[in-house]
């Protein structure tokens, strides 16, 4: 298992890694480009927010022609669409254009996190599965942890090529993800049986127990039709949950540079303090995927992080006035949002084994990015209305507590 993990993750994770840094980078554009191309913050909550709009409508057909295709060249192909459109998205001129970029980044981005999801479950037994989730999506935080100082470097470019400073930033930071999708179909391999870098025992072990968890789940798991699978309880009410953490997780990534900056900060301060979280965040998730693993308890390591997420946004509002204590409340509740994603997957994972995985789990993050979306487009509104981020972030703690309100009645009534 160390060598399927050494061979497969450290692609995943630097797809992740670039696939995210594109995906927020937006956030830091705004410090200039808002001003550049007149979009207000009502405009740009809407714009940052409509990416999960086509994100979850091509979610699912992205999971299951994953299926079809197989996992090598399907992320390749995301890969590079995803990378070319954030490079275009340099040559936006007005809300119109924002809003269209952030419509096809979206769409072109969709299926990979749920496709790397089921690429996991396809290689790692369910006792691995809560730390092998955490380390893969610890690049997300890492993605801001380093990606927050470097986008703020980038925006002082202005002049390179004839450009501003966020062209610039949006163009070469959309190279790697080019350059990654061109070189996955090489560097992946679609199943353990293909694995021809494993030693025949080795493959043989890993298929064999694989295939024991795929009989042990079930006739349901073989047989599932997608329509029972896209309404079952037990996947909306994951997908409930998930946005919980997704909402308060997509918007504090678009809006915290502003939210920061509007202390008065220089662009250079506000991208280092905005690492801080997303580097707690980056090291708490490892130590709660592997604690997850070890007490093989997910229903309480997912929930208790998304009750704090909810909690310290709420608290954000006593602490508008206070820089410190603001970042220490960001701090909780990025930190949070993070650590919670890797025993909610593996929870997730096994409530839809088999063949309800690939649509199931798309399922859950299609309508959890909901949250991004919805959450986005009002944090926008409030601002625009009240000048105050502060009570902007209030509704983002509300769709926390429902989804911690959500996780528990499913438990109880299990």
């Amino acid at each position: 298992m160390r060598k399927v993990a050494w061979r497969l993750l450290p692609v995943l994770m630097l797809g992740y890694f670039i696939a995210f840094v594109d995906r927020v980078n937006v956030g830091f554009a705004a410090l200039q480009m808002n001003h550049a191309i007149g979009l207000n913050a009502a405009a740009f909550g809407l714009g940052g927010g409509l990416f999960y709009l086509t994100y979850v409508l091509f979610e699912i057909p992205s999971n299951l022609a994953m299926q079809r295709v197989g996992a090598r060249l399907w992320i390749a192909r995301i890969m590079v669409s995803w990378g070319l459109v954030s490079a275009g998205t340099a040559f936006i001129v007005g809300p119109n254009s924002f809003y269209a970029m952030r419509l096809l980044l979206g769409a072109a981005e969709a299926g990979f996190f749920p496709g790397v999801i089921l690429y996991l479950t396809q290689w790692f037994p369910a006792a691995y599965r809560g730390r092998i989730i955490a380390v893969f999506m610890v690049a997300v935080p890492l993605s801001s942890f380093i990606g927050s100082p470097l986008s703020a470097a980038l925006l002082q470019l202005d002049g390179l090529f004839g450009l501003q400073g966020w062209q610039a930033m949006f163009i070469l930071e959309a190279v790697p993800a080019i350059l990654l999708g061109l070189a996955s179909p090489w560097l992946l391999t679609n199943r353990p049986q293909d694995a021809r870098w494993l030693e025949t025992e080795e493959r043989a072990w890993l298929v064999g127990r694989l295939e024991d968890e795929r009989r042990q789940a079930g006739p349901r798991a073989s047989h599932a039709k997608l329509a029972d699978v896209l309404l079952d309880r037990r996947v909306l009410a994951a997908a409930l949950v998930y946005a919980g953490a997704s909402g308060a997780s997509q918007c504090l990534s678009l809006w915290q540079p502003q939210i920061i900056k509007s202390f008065g900060l220089t662009t250079t301060q506000t991208g280092l303090l905005n690492a801080v979280p997303f580097g707690v965040a980056s090291i708490a998730m490892l130590w709660w995927g592997k604690r997850s693993d070890a007490r093989n308890e997910r229903v309480w390591h997912t929930g208790m992080p998304l009750a704090l997420v909810a909690a310290s946004l709420a608290l954000v509002p006593l602490a508008q006035l206070s820089l410190p204590f603001t970042i220490a409340l960001l701090i909780i509740a990025v930190a949070c949002t993070y650590v919670f994603k890797g025993p909610f997957w593996a929870l997730a994972a096994d409530w839809m084994p088999g063949a309800a995985a690939a649509a199931g789990l798309a399922q859950v993050n299609a309508i959890g990015n909901l949250a991004g979306f919805v959450g986005s487009a009002m944090l926008g509104a409030i601002r625009e209305a009240t000048g105050s981020f502060a009570l902007a972030l209030l509704p983002i703690a509300l769709i926390s507590a429902a989804g911690c309100l959500t996780l528990w009645l499913v438990q109880r009534n299990r």
